[in-house]
């Protein structure tokens, strides 16, 4: 968490345009960083998690100026990717976004329920990741954080004719949002990162 990808992949998209018009435009990826086997705290640090596996934590995104989320991915951006949102507060949008810009994903409230965070979700893929298709497989309870979150499933299909998975596991916790969300390719990726994504949904904890 952009993105006819993911939240991560909306950085890549951003990321490739300006490259290919002469420059960053201060987006773009500043490098990775490896993620060992080991307790590690994410985004503005208010979460530990502990991946069963090496990850790579990308160092600078299109999110490098919101230090609520955290992008990691192990075969680059446009095949598998987890974003982490620790602690978004009220008013806050998942991605910078300029207020003169015509389409807007919209910022998150304290008092969203589910569905409202789902349809925020679709509303970033479709608005800032060239998504073409987008669709919810299952949005259903799930506990997280020790408090009432849910599970979101959605599959979409983007300007590149890839079709991708995602998993969105969340929860409104004293007024912010906290939610992990694996997105990758269909083919063979989705699968492959869903045992790790649960594992390291299963070990959040606040700190």
């Amino acid at each position: 968490m952009r993105i006819g990808r993911s939240i991560l992949l909306v950085a890549a998209a951003l990321t490739l345009n300006a490259c290919a018009s002469g420059g960053t435009g201060g987006f773009g990826y500043g490098g990775y960083t490896l993620v060992r086997v080991q307790e590690v705290r994410v985004g503005d640090d208010s979460i530990a998690v502990t991946p069963p596996h090496e990850w790579n934590r990308i160092s600078a995104t299109l999110f490098q100026d919101i230090a609520d989320v955290e992008d990691w991915t192990q075969n680059g951006p446009y095949l598998d990717g987890i974003s982490f949102v620790t602690g978004l507060k009220d008013g806050k949008a998942l991605v910078r976004q300029r207020s003169r810009d015509d389409r807007q994903v919209p910022k998150f409230r304290s008092n969203m329920t589910p569905p409202e965070i789902a349809a925020m979700i679709e509303s970033l893929f479709r608005v800032r990741g060239g998504t073409v298709d987008f669709r919810t497989t299952s949005l259903a309870p799930r506990p997280f954080l020790g408090g009432d979150g849910f599970q979101y499933d959605f599959e979409h299909l983007d300007s590149d004719e890839v079709r991708r998975r995602g998993r969105a596991v969340g929860a409104v916790i004293d007024g912010r949002l906290y939610l992990i969300l694996l997105d990758a390719a269909r083919s063979h990726y989705f699968e492959a990162s869903l045992p790790d994504f649960e594992a390291i949904v299963s070990s959040a904890r606040r700190v």
